[in-house]
């Protein structure tokens, strides 16, 4: 039976203090091989005893969100599939005067709205009209707008965990830098910028009204990202960071309106490369925001998930465009947990290594949320050297964008793994194995 310890989070806890628990993308699990991508059944197969695992993690998820489902059930309910979302709010799309209209004519009202002038958007939150349930309001808005883009405000989680190990502290390396040339976007909990492995590095957070709600998830991800130490180093050790925190120790955290609203303040900064740890359920608003950011350039690099081999595919890693990342252990074998198909474009360790503690030290943690960071500071190293010229297309007469010429360059430096080709299990292949960051749990940095 898998144990789930006080500081178990991500996919199996709630991504911001003080609740840590809600899980993306139900129901999850193994559905017999029904509707799996190709090659699924044969990584199943060589699951062994995980398989058991993997449906006792499903278990005790379930277990949890029908229990956090009713302890905020004044803020939270569950979509018709088992997802959480916000209760009583439906998304607008950019709506037309007249759609708006409509809407306020049918009893729903205006709860906040925001433009994000950066990619030519306006989020509308309605608020269902009196005694109409969710679902229905949702339904209402289609029928009154059949050409505008509704959907339900998803909350999305990350996806990893940490051990409950004890930590040395640990000791800044470098002095201060200031300002780095190499800039990191974070969409996350908020990071607890005085921990000792950000020490001289530049973080500008956002949300949350301007307060800082530090949270274990974010802190950790950031640390992988930028941070830097006696014997620890992130992707990218003193790179930039612009952190958006979306969960500000709030049930309700995780909304797709708080991370549309992150995604816009990123773009107005010009950060190109963005991470995403966070899964949760397809949704119409959140896709045509990550349409747009990618449109622009943007690299958004987002965990895959820990449903399991077989679970649907979670977002925003699943979209079109976007660079999705999967786990291995110590051993570069891909975590048992982890979601495999066509979405996967690189592995990265997100097991068997450590990662800066909301409590000063370090911790182990596993998860894909650990290693999409890793992912994302090494595009952010090879987008600074496109921009500077040092790393050109190796295709004659071919330009590609600086997005693509940068993950066309990781692709070079790749291990493949798995299958031949880009696999479902692996993607292009395993990087940033040699980092200070993907040493093993077991070292000097935990007891």
């Amino acid at each position: 039976m898998l144990m789930l310890g006080p500081a178990a989070q991500a996919q199996l806890a709630l991504g911001g203090p003080p609740l840590r628990g809600l899980p993306g993308g139900l129901p999850g699990g193994l559905p017999g091989g029904l509707g799996l991508p190709m090659g699924t059944q044969d990584s199943l197969g060589a699951l062994g005893d995980d398989a058991d695992r993997l449906e006792d993690l499903r278990t005790a998820r379930l277990r949890y969100v029908r229990q956090l489902l009713r302890r905020h059930a004044d803020v939270l309910e569950a979509d018709p599939n088992g997802n959480p979302i916000v209760r009583g709010e439906v998304l607008a799309f950019s709506p037309t005067a007249a759609a708006l209209a409509r809407a306020l004519g049918a009893g729903f009202t205006v709860v906040r709205a925001s433009i994000l002038a950066a990619l030519g958007v306006r989020i509308v939150v309605l608020g269902a009209p009196r005694h109409t349930a969710t679902r229905r309001a949702l339904d209402l808005l289609r029928r009154l707008d059949p050409g505008g883009t509704y959907d339900y405000n998803n909350i999305y989680t990350d996806s990893g965990t940490t051990a409950a190990h004890g930590a040395v502290p640990a000791v800044a390396g470098g002095a201060p830098t200031g300002e780095s040339r190499i800039q990191l976007g974070l969409i996350d909990g908020g990071v607890a910028t005085a921990q000792q492995v950000f020490h001289g590095t530049a973080i500008h957070q956002h949300g949350c009204g301007g307060a800082a709600v530090p949270s274990a998830h974010g802190t950790e991800v950031a640390s992988l990202m930028v941070g830097r130490a006696a014997r620890f180093g992130g992707a990218a050790p003193g790179a930039t960071l612009f952190a958006a925190d979306v969960y500000c120790g709030k049930p309700t955290g995780g909304a797709v309106d708080a991370i549309a609203d992150a995604l816009a303040w990123l773009a107005v900064r010009q950060v190109q490369v963005i991470n995403i740890s966070l899964v949760g359920p397809p949704n119409a608003l959140l896709q045509q925001v990550v349409e747009r950011m990618v449109g622009r350039g943007f690299l958004i690099v987002a965990a895959v998930g820990n449903d399991g081999p077989a679970a649907p595919p979670l977002y925003p890693a699943a979209y079109p465009g976007v660079v999705g990342v999967t786990a291995v252990d110590g051993r570069r074998r891909v975590i048992f947990e982890a979601e495999r198909g066509p979405q996967v474009m690189f592995a990265a360790p997100g097991a068997d290594i450590v990662a800066a503690a909301l409590s000063g030290g370090f911790e182990s943690v596993r998860g894909t949320s650990f290693a999409a960071p890793l992912v994302a500071g090494l595009l952010a190293e090879r987008l600074q050297a496109v921009a500077r010229g040092r790393d050109p297309s190796p295709l004659p007469g071919v330009v590609p964008t600086a997005a693509q010429a940068a993950i066309d360059a990781l692709v070079r430096t790749a291990v493949h793994i798995g299958a031949p080709g880009r696999n479902i299990v692996y993607g292009y292949g395993l990087v940033g194995a040699s980092l200070p960051s993907a040493r093993p749990a077991s070292s000097e940095y935990v007891k």
